[in-house]
């Protein structure tokens, strides 16, 4: 059954399916880091609804706080009135690499997310900018809210699935309505035909299916803005309003692959993984560890794809026989780096681990 779901949505049959109906999956953790664009068949799928099939003369609509409301088709968006645009952008799920934090203590209701809840791809469409300009935002504008298609049965009460960002955000070159990933029509599972992508904020920020966009005075009250993203205290239940709204995703790391061969003693292994800066900044360095944290080498920072999109690793490491714990840990150009333990960071809904990546390499005594 699982074979046939990742078929219908043209994921390789190693995809690890967290949730069927609706899709939710992620590549296996070696196979991410690969390449610096991450391919359409490797890109991890967040959904909280079906799939969406919008009709032909599906029309977008930008409206709220505005002088002149626009209601656009699809084909309209690519006729040359906006200029279009390409922006090479990591999205992440606000909750990659749950399942560190489900090992330290279960975290009922949520799916255990692995290492590739997180992928790079190249956008295409038109600036959120050019045509919030055409409909004259009024000054009482403070934020601006998407909202898709995609009806979503788990909020309370079932909704649209729908968010917003700060209209100084919104207005930024690098946010785009995209209809094109990776030099192809934006493909269905992810959004297609039309999308937000909101570099530097959290997936669940680059909504699909987009339908509407609103300019508001306040943020979007919609349950996924409102309840489920929140970062709340232990012992706590989500609720409206209650805990830190998510927004900027924060400086992380992860280690991704070591090789594909079994490591052998006395022969170079090969460490890849990805570093990632949160608000725009850059990655500086990454550090590694293969003796638990005692002593660090640093990593060769590989193909610099611009400020909102991962940078991708590498470090050719011996390692003796035995069990090997590893750690990687990313500095931003501002001097921030990663907390060490995701013990520390433990919260109900698993979001935002951000602590050192980390991965075990067994390796076997030389044959005599």
């Amino acid at each position: 059954m699982i074979g046939a779901v990742n078929q219908r949505f043209g994921k390789p049959a190693d995809t690890i399916v967290h949730e069927q109906d609706p899709f939710n999956a992620e590549p296996p953790r070696g196979a991410l880091g690969r390449e610096a664009i991450t391919s359409f068949e490797r890109f991890y799928v967040r959904g909280h609804g079906v799939v969406p099939e919008l009709p032909a003369d599906a029309t977008l609509r930008v409206e709220g706080l505005v002088d002149e409301p626009l209601e656009l088709s699809f084909e309209q968006l690519r006729d040359g009135r906006f200029p279009q645009v390409e922006v090479t952008a990591t999205l992440q799920c606000a909750g990659n690499r749950r399942v560190e934090l489900i090992a330290i203590r279960d975290i009922p209701g949520e799916a255990s997310w692995g290492s590739g809840a997180t992928g790079t791809a190249v956008w295409r469409g038109v600036r959120l900018a050019d045509v919030i300009a055409a409909v004259g935002p009024r000054p009482e504008a403070r934020h601006a809210a998407f909202v898709g298609a995609e009806r979503a049965e788990e909020a309370k009460p079932p909704q649209r699935f729908g968010g917003s960002v700060p209209l100084e955000k919104a207005l930024r070159p690098e946010v785009v309505l995209a209809w094109e990933m990776n030099g192809e029509p934006l493909p269905s599972v992810h959004g297609g035909p039309l999308r937000a992508v909101v570099p530097g904020y959290i997936g669940a920020r680059s909504v699909k299916w987009l339908h509407r966009v609103e300019l508001r005075a306040d943020p979007f009250d919609g349950y996924f803005q409102e309840t489920a993203y929140r970062l709340i205290r232990p012992g706590e239940q989500p609720a409206p309003g209650l805990g830190i709204e998510l927004g900027e995703i924060l400086l992380n790391a992860d280690i991704l692959s070591a090789d594909d061969a079994p490591p052998r003693p006395g022969s170079p292994l090969e460490l890849r993984g990805y570093a990632l800066a949160g608000g725009g900044r850059s990655v500086s360095r990454v550090d590694v560890s293969c003796d638990g944290g005692e002593t660090w080498n640093a990593a060769r920072l590989l193909e610099d794809l611009g400020p909102w999109a991962w940078r991708l690793w590498s470090l050719r490491v011996e390692l003796p026989p035995g069990e090997h714990q590893i750690f990687a840990r990313a500095w931003d150009t501002s001097g921030g780096t990663q907390p060490e333990s995701p013990a520390t960071l433990w919260n109900p809904k698993g979001y935002m681990n951000t602590a050192w990546g980390r991965m075990r390499i067994s390796v076997a005594p030389a044959e005599s």
